[in-house]
């Protein structure tokens, strides 16, 4: 397995254990249809928009670079860089909850209101695209694209830890590092908690610029933002923003929920949708140089595989349909027509036409149920 996939292993692991622990052995409420949309979120378009991050980046880097950190020592070079990637990063947050169009794409994040691990890895299709201008900078200034993408999966390990239900305050470390204590201030629903500490792993940004909150409210509160309820379908929960912030009057329907589907029904079809993301992460990495129709294909597939599951999320009957089509789509074209011999391919794609199959013959799915009763076990 590649090291590019790897990260997204760990990441599941991590966040289906920590739920585990909460429900089974903490004895707490989990809500499983949300950690499925966590995880559904924008994990896969999101992965196309980061290869497109990593090639501007590329890009940058090597026509561009002023070569200021020419001749640096390899340690200075990456002390500098886990500083400066750290500070854009702050900036780049602060400005996604002062700028209407950036907040477009940052609210799907702070619409989650359950507080763990997989709220770290909730977000908009389109996040990695607004990073871009911020960490070009680091191109500019000479930081080679290998410590780049090696500092930013450190942070963004860091971000996701930040994200747990199950750590206390950390002592020391709290003066230095951000730390969940510190980030459950930031997704508490009031804006006066939710408009302070915006480091990503370093909490002294916030204090040398006037952000920093260092606890939660002595009051009774929530997680989340105000006004709509957030859209379980991944496509709508990314693209309902923008318009709003155009002010379109537009909004899909509500009604018609037809049925609604078991917890373990969900979460089993999003843990087969992410084996085959793997399996394409670990065969094309970011693979935008040299690209072609069957993995554009595959892509498309697997980004359209998350919206029929956020379809079925919400009980929507056409989302049935959709995964069926998906999943015998994959099966059939990739198994059949191009012949992939890997066994890995089969026994997953395989699977997932199966599950999907299972789900179309009623399995996992009970009917004309309210579309605001909730089951999350």
């Amino acid at each position: 397995m590649s090291d590019l996939a790897m990260p997204i292993v760990f990441m599941l692991f991590v966040v289906v254990g920590e739920a585990g622990v909460l429900q089974w052995v903490q004895r707490q409420r989990v809500n499983w249809h949300d950690v499925v949309f966590n995880l559904n979120s924008g994990h896969i378009m999101l992965w196309l928009f980061r290869g497109l991050e990593i090639t501007c980046y590329g890009y940058v880097a090597a026509h561009f670079s002023l070569g200021l950190l020419d001749g640096w020592p390899p340690l200075l070079m990456g002390l500098f860089a886990l500083l400066a990637w750290d500070f854009g990063f702050y900036w780049l947050h602060r400005l996604h909850h002062y700028l209407r169009v950036l907040w477009a794409v940052h609210v799907v994040h702070h619409q989650g209101e359950h507080f763990n691990l997989s709220l770290g890895v909730r977000n908009s299709w389109y996040s990695s695209l607004t990073s871009i201008p911020f960490f070009l900078l680091l191109a500019l200034v000479g930081v080679p694209l290998t410590v780049f993408v090696t500092v930013s999966i450190l942070h963004y390990s860091i971000q996701l830890f930040n994200h747990n239900a199950l750590t206390p305050r950390l002592g020391v470390l709290e003066k230095i590092l951000v730390t969940p204590a510190h980030h459950r201030v930031h997704h508490v629903k009031d804006p006066a908690y939710s408009n302070k500490n915006f480091g990503g792993s370093f909490i002294f940004w916030d204090k040398l610029f006037g952000t920093f909150c260092p606890s939660l409210p002595e009051t009774p509160f929530a997680y989340g933002v105000g006004g709509d309820k957030a859209c379980a379908n991944p496509f709508w929960a990314s693209n309902l923003p923008f318009l709003r912030y155009f002010r379109l009057a537009w909004r899909p329907t509500t009604a018609n929920v037809s049925f609604r589907c078991s917890a373990f029904s969900l979460f089993s079809g999003a843990m087969l949708l992410f084996t085959l993301v793997i399996g394409y992460v670990d065969q094309y990495g970011y693979g935008y140089a040299d690209i072609h129709w069957p993995q554009m294909a595959l892509l498309a597939l697997l980004a359209l595989g998350s919206v029929a599951l956020g379809g079925m999320s919400e009980g929507r009957g056409w989302a049935i349909v959709a995964w069926l089509l998906v999943t015998l789509g994959i099966v059939l074209l990739f198994m059949g027509y191009l012949g992939w011999p890997q066994r890995y391919w089969h026994i997953t794609m395989a699977a997932t036409a199966l599950h999907a199959l299972c789900v179309a013959l009623g399995w996992g799915r009970k009917v004309a149920l309210a579309p605001e009763e909730e089951t999350d076990g």
